[in-house]
């Protein structure tokens, strides 16, 4: 069977050694979302993280403490 991406998880590792996982729906929107919100920030300054899920709820965090980026496709068998 023939695997079609679902999703990818996202693990943001913080410093102090937190990981949060947020998902996007495709990888053109996770790139959006970095290259728009998190690469051209300040160090020292808020960005927002959506989360996983939930329509209008973001985790802030500095993005100076955005430490490493895995990502992990999720994939979903298909029914043909």
């Amino acid at each position: 069977m023939p695997r079609s991406l679902r999703s990818l998880s996202i693990h943001l590792m913080l410093e102090g050694g937190h990981v949060q996982i947020v998902e996007f729906s495709s990888l053109e929107d996770f790139q959006a979302w970095y290259g728009g919100v998190l690469a051209p920030a300040a160090a020292d300054a808020f960005v927002t993280v959506p989360l996983s899920g939930l329509e209008s709820e973001y985790l802030v965090v500095r993005a100076g403490s955005v430490v490493g980026i895995r990502v992990e496709p999720v994939f979903g068998a298909s029914m043909e």
